[in-house]
């Protein structure tokens, strides 16, 4: 099996049984070191998410509300908001591994490894789902994290935009998303959703740490000073780093930040 061409499939796969069967069928292949890596192989830039034929896409400010999490359509819109970051995030990791060649074998690890969370992630939040008599694609969703990897070509700017600014920005969000939760009055759904999202969150700073990695080497190879980032997220994100006091300092100096990144992004000293 051809390593480039078989993640170009499961990338598209036009279901998510296809895509997760077809990627725990490469996994095991990938670790046993018996995919064959094409020389000079040419990737794709994809025009629309693997999900077009799933969910129904809206503008961000369109998608469903969570505000009461006590009734049951609150608890589905959240669970389908963070549902639809995962399975987006599964073709976010999947597509770094496509899209960059010739890199160390480390690399394409890191980014499979965080691929096989993201799914397990998944399945998670659509169990859940199916407990509330919901299901992934039932919610419009927006094409945010897919517009990212399309406008990221390069890795430099790949690992600067995904991991280190959208997925750490979920280090940020999730925190105050729990925080909510364990306000309410206490229900077995309720306590499902937090566990869930506590397992997602503590596994997210690996992610990101994966990122930080990479993107430092990327540093290297382009002989570019890592603050680099700042003037990348400035461009495609203007408006990044505007509530600097929800800033997960702990998670992220864990998955890599340095205090002087978070010193700018706090706009304060914090460590």
């Amino acid at each position: 099996m051809n390593f480039f061409k078989e993640l170009e499939l499961i990338i598209e796969a036009k279901s998510v049984e296809e895509k997760i069967e077809r990627f725990e069928i490469f996994y095991d292949l990938f670790q046993a070191d018996k995919l064959v890596f094409e020389e000079n192989f040419r990737p794709k830039k994809f025009e629309k998410p693997s999900y077009s034929e799933i969910c129904t896409t809206v503008a961000p400010q369109h998608v469903p509300k969570r505000s009461n999490l006590t009734a049951k359509e609150g608890q589905i819109n959240l669970l389908h908001a963070v549902a639809h970051i995962e399975y987006s995030a599964i073709d976010l990791a999947l597509d770094g591994a496509y899209r960059f060649c010739d890199m160390p074998r480390a690399y394409y690890a890191d980014w499979l490894e965080v691929a096989s969370d993201e799914i397990r992630h998944f399945l998670m939040l659509n169990k859940l789902l199916n407990e509330l008599g919901a299901a992934y694609g039932d919610i419009e969703v927006h094409d945010a994290l897919f517009e990212a990897s399309y406008k990221t070509q390069t890795l430099l700017e790949r690992m600067a935009v995904v991991p280190r600014y959208l997925e750490a920005n979920g280090l940020d969000a999730t925190p105050m998303i729990l925080k909510k939760l364990k306000k309410l009055p206490k229900n077995e759904m309720i306590e499902k959703i937090i566990n869930n999202l506590e397992v997602i969150l503590e596994e997210e700073v690996s992610h990101v740490k994966k990122g930080d990695v990479w993107f430092k080497y990327a540093c290297e190879q382009e002989s570019v000073d890592k603050s680099i980032y700042f003037e990348i997220i400035k461009k495609y994100y203007p408006r990044g780093f505007l509530r600097p006091n929800d800033l997960n300092i702990e998670a992220r100096k864990e998955a890599g930040f340095s205090c002087i990144e978070l010193k700018v992004m706090a706009k304060k000293e914090v460590c």
